[in-house]
């Protein structure tokens, strides 16, 4: 049995999507925190779990019987930690022969803030004994959904990357990653830092834009300061807009640019395009 945590979200359901294609649906386990909202997944066949990260009692029914498990990582910076370790415990009881576990590229050399939960949560994994596969993402292209969509109406894009480059791929693309380790052999105990095929900088973004909306769109270039200012001002809360403005000087800084080539080598076939992208992002 494949279990998926965190089924009902983008991701999971991406990856529920890719497993339907490969496997029987009675195989696949979605383990949700809200059950009620997985019935489309059920009307799919797939077997639906409660498995909330703050009931770790509920936790340990949710992976009876797994062989693999997909823990996608907890979006609550302030108790993931405490959260993963749990779901840990129950995946070992469990007697699973895999844990794939949703990192962040580079976790134990990042200096990026939201790579602090995931450089402890890996080593808890390492320690829990069983076999694991850390799935280390790049950015998720469709993170700038609201960046682009706003550019293409008023005609400038703001930044405070500077020149800095960065290797995103969509989510469907990590999504497919994640699939291809779930139902496929060879993974136990390795680390992939999971990126796109070519690094771009907001400059080649901008042009990439203007392509795609047939006007010109301007790159404009702001202090981390003042962006975290605007920021603020659109309704971001001040906590995210420090995440945000750290993840930016991250890419100025070039912790984000480099191309390894894991994530097209597992998913087979190139990484969605820059161009591509801005094209689905433009069309939903």
């Amino acid at each position: 049995m494949i279990v998926v945590t965190g089924a009902t979200g983008r991701l999971g359901q991406l990856v529920i999507d890719g497993l339907l294609q490969r496997v029987p649906a009675a195989q696949i386990i979605a383990a949700v925190r809200t059950p009620a909202k997985a019935a489309s997944l059920t009307a799919r066949g797939v077997t639906v779990r409660a498995a909330d990260y703050n009931e770790p009692g509920q936790l340990s029914s949710a992976f009876t019987g797994a062989d693999r498990v997909l823990l996608i990582s907890s979006n609550d910076p302030r108790q993931s930690v405490t959260q993963h370790t749990a779901v840990i415990e129950a995946v070992r009881q469990a007697g699973a022969g895999l844990l794939a576990y949703t990192s962040l590229w580079h976790a134990d050399t990042s200096t990026l803030l939201t790579a602090v939960p995931h450089r402890l949560t890996e080593p808890v994994i390492r320690d829990s004994g069983v076999p694991y596969t850390f799935l280390r993402n790049n950015l998720y292209t469709d993170h700038y959904a609201p960046q682009i969509k706003q550019a293409a109406k008023s005609g400038i894009f703001v930044g405070s990357a500077g020149t800095g480059r960065v290797a995103s791929a969509t989510r469907a693309d990590f999504a497919a990653a994640a699939v291809a380790v779930l139902t496929g052999d060879g993974h136990e105990n390795k680390v992939y830092e999971l990126g796109g095929d070519v690094a771009w900088s907001y400059a080649e973004l901008v042009a990439v834009l203007s392509k795609a909306t047939g006007h010109e769109i301007a790159y404009q270039s702001i202090p981390p300061a003042e962006h975290h200012k605007l920021l603020v001002a659109a309704g971001i809360p001040p906590v995210a807009a420090d995440l945000f403005i750290d993840t930016y000087t991250g890419i100025a800084d070039g912790q984000l640019a480099d191309t390894p080539g894991h994530l097209r080598a597992l998913i087979g076939h190139p990484t969605t395009s820059l161009a591509d992208a801005v094209a689905a992002i433009l069309s939903s």
